[in-house]
Parts: C-alpha cells; sequence; structure tokens
C-alpha cells in the first residue's frame, strides 16, 4: 500500500513537471515569435554600442554579410536570445512552484532572495557588457587598423554580421553567469561546505582563477579580461561578506 502511494505520488510529481515544463516551453515560444517581428530592432540595439564608438574614427562603416542565409539566421538567434532573457523570470517561477511545496517555511525564506538575486546579477553583468566593455573593447581593436601608409594597403574592418552577435551574446552570458558569484558561494555556505575563513584563506589562489576564467571566457585582449575580472574579485569579496552573515545567523538560531 505505501509503495502504491510512493509510486502514485511520483508520477503526479512527473505529471506536474511535465506540466510546467510544457507551460515554459508556450511560453518562449510565444516570445520568440514576438520578437522575430522586432529581431532587426533588437538587432539594432545590440550594434549601438558598435555604432557609437565606430563614429569616432570618421571612417564610413558597415556591417556585413557573406552567406545568404547569414543575416536570417543571425535574426533567428536575437529572437530567441531575447525570448529566453525575458522568459526566465517565468521559468525560475515554475522551478520554484515545483518545489517550493516540499521545503519547509524556513527553507522557502532562505531560497526566495537567490531567486530574485539571480536574474538582477545577470542582468548587471549583461549591462556591465552593454555599457563599458563593448565600447571600450571595440575602441581598442579599431585601434590596429592602418590607413595603409606602412602595409602598402590600408587594413580596416568590416564586421561580419553573425560574428558580432556570436561576440556580444557571448560576453553577455559570460559575465553574467560570472555574476553569480556571490549566489553560488552563499548557498555552498548554506548547507556548509564553505564558510568566510576558508574564502578567505583561499582568496589568493581565486585571484589567480579568476584571471584564467576571464582569459578563457573573453576575447583575448586585456580589456573585456580585465573588465571581468576586476568585478569578479569585488563580487567574490562581498562573497565572503554575505557568508560572514550567513555564519553569525546560524550560530544565532542554533
Amino acid at each position: 500500500m505505501i509503495k502504491a502511494n510512493n509510486e502514485s505520488g511520483f508520477v503526479s510529481h512527473l505529471v506536474e513537471l511535465r506540466k510546467r515544463l510544457i507551460n515554459s516551453f508556450i511560453f518562449l515560444f510565444i516570445f520568440f515569435i514576438g520578437s522575430y517581428f522586432f529581431s532587426e530592432h533588437l538587432y539594432g540595439f545590440l550594434v549601438e554600442p558598435y555604432a557609437k564608438a565606430v563614429k569616432e574614427s570618421g571612417i564610413e562603416r558597415r556591417l556585413i554579410f557573406t552567406a545568404l542565409q547569414e543575416t536570417f539566421l543571425t535574426y533567428l538567434k536575437v529572437s530567441f536570445f531575447a525570448a529566453f532573457f525575458v522568459t526566465c523570470p517565468y521559468i525560475l517561477i515554475q522551478i520554484w512552484k515545483f518545489i517550493a511545496p516540499g521545503l519547509y517555511k524556513h527553507e522557502k525564506k532562505a531560497i526566495v532572495p537567490y531567486l530574485i538575486l539571480t536574474p538582477i546579477l545577470f542582468l548587471l553583468g549583461g549591462m556591465l557588457v552593454y555599457y563599458l566593455i563593448m565600447p571600450l573593447a571595440i575602441k581598442f581593436f579599431l585601434s590596429f587598423e592602418s590607413t595603409g601608409v606602412s602595409t602598402g594597403l590600408p587594413i580596416q574592418l568590416e564586421a561580419k554580421v553573425s560574428e558580432y552577435l556570436s561576440l556580444v551574446m557571448k560576453l553577455i552570458f559570460a559575465f553574467g553567469i560570472s555574476f553569480q558569484l556571490p549566489v553560488v558561494l552563499s548557498l555552498l555556505a548554506r548547507v556548509g561546505i564553505v564558510n568566510a575563513k576558508f574564502l578567505k584563506d583561499r582568496r589568493k589562489y581565486v585571484v589567480v582563477m579568476i584571471f584564467a576564467a576571464a582569459a578563457i571566457l573573453t576575447p583575448p585582449d586585456p580589456i573585456t579580461q580585465i573588465g571581468l575580472a576586476i568585478p569578479l574579485l569585488i563580487l567574490y569579496e562581498l562573497s565572503i561578506f554575505s557568508v560572514n552573515i550567513i555564519e553569525k545567523k546560524n550560530n544565532i538560531d542554533a
């Protein structure tokens, strides 16, 4: 009898999970279709840092595509990127509604801040890329152009539509995911895997790891690498501070 109840409970959980996944997929698909109608404007928004940066060069610029389907596929990617970005909070809510019934009241109170903080930190990482890192990186790369005096022929940038989008998306995701560092460390502290002393003692190793990760996740230029590494170092220090608060709270509750 107990076994039958367990099996029926497991099946009901799977049915609920399936329902929430389908709802999330439908929500994502609807926003994807809607985003495609504005894909040109969305791509124009992503190109804005490039457009502003190249205006100062005094050279007429354009974005090119070298395959017939390239622009179409780029717009599809932009549409999916925008739809996923918009639906992420909805997906997190669906996940929360699925796991919340199995949690105690104090566990719910502990997790809710992280569900709110996760998309906010991702957005902050994306904004840092869009408003600061990309303009600086573009100007850095454009500095290698040549008028042809010493090379015989001018060397000028003609960026491809798809390559520019890939670069922007890679940087936004790299910064957005990296900005989840305080969330990850705080959760590890709550379950007792790390503590403030552990994080402080390993600070020098973390500095090396952060710069190594920045070198891997970003293009090979010092602007974007430093632009990712410095915020991560600040977030690591903030993580130590938040872990200290968690430990004090746990000691008081104990």
